[in-house]
């Protein structure tokens, strides 16, 4: 059996007088790979900050890789989780070059200093950038990028560590199609390669989940509607409760599709 890689029990999220999240279990296996699909304000960023660890709950417990939340060095833990994010972008000097922001995650910072990076790091760094199809961008600077480079410049910058688990926070928001595509089928060619990490992926739209993701967990007001094998879970009735709408949902050749048929 797979060991467990995260376990949330009863986890909540309190903001002033808002739950964020509200009495959230979630288990996450080793080799899974989970997406998670809610409306906005549905808790999926906040959702996967806890299982980044970069937030702790209200309520309730996290453990991470065997290390349980508020019992642990969270600058340790960070290092093993690899985190593609919107707020992590928005962070990164638009001056940094490619290669330095992929290198920086191996120390779990933004902007190098005097760090010492071999030849095996920058070989490494270079090796994702090209299995994510901008290795051209090396020696760019991150503020002359398109929005789907910088997406997959992050996900480079993510796996680079080796982490143990891999989340991406809407990876596809803000491109259009044709990098839409692109990257859900990059994303798509990950989820396949049984050497890489336990994968959890946000994002709004059943469209932009990539062939291969094993895992379904739909929120909705900070709480799970439901959640188990993504067969199961994307159905025309769990995604009408999620949204809010009637929704009629169709599968084509590995990837989901949901329109409304009000």
């Amino acid at each position: 059996m797979a060991g467990e890689v995260l376990q949330l029990r009863g986890v909540g999220v309190r903001r002033g007088r808002s739950n964020l999240l509200r009495d959230v279990t979630w288990t996450v296996n080793e080799g899974d790979r989970w997406v998670i699909v809610g409306p906005n304000g549905a808790g999926k960023t906040t959702l996967l900050q806890i299982a980044a660890a970069m937030m702790h709950p209200t309520e309730g417990t996290a453990v991470l890789l065997e290390e349980r939340l508020g019992r642990t060095d969270v600058f340790e833990l960070r290092p093993r989780i690899g985190l593609a994010s919107s707020s992590l972008a928005a962070e990164v000097p638009p001056e940094e070059k490619v290669i330095d922001l992929v290198l920086t995650a191996s120390y779990a910072i933004l902007g190098r200093w005097r760090e010492e990076y071999d030849s095996t790091d920058v070989d490494r760094a270079v090796a994702l950038l090209d299995a994510l199809g901008c290795a051209d961008l090396v020696r760019r600077t991150f503020g002359t990028l398109s929005e789907g480079e910088r997406k997959r410049v992050q996900i480079a910058r993510a796996m680079m560590p080796d982490p143990e688990l891999l989340l991406l926070d809407e990876p596809a928001a803000g491109l259009d199609l044709g990098g839409r595509e692109d990257l859900v089928t990059r994303l798509a060619a990950l989820a396949d390669d049984p050497a890489a990490p336990t994968m959890a992926l946000v994002t709004h739209h059943v469209e932009e989940v990539p062939e291969g993701f094993t895992h379904a967990l739909l929120l909705r007001g900070g709480e799970v509607v439901t959640q188990g094998k993504v067969d199961e879970v994307f159905t025309a009735e769990h995604l009408s409760a999620t949204f809010g709408l009637p929704l009629a949902v169709d599968r084509q050749n590995g990837r989901w599709y949901a329109r409304s048929t009000r």
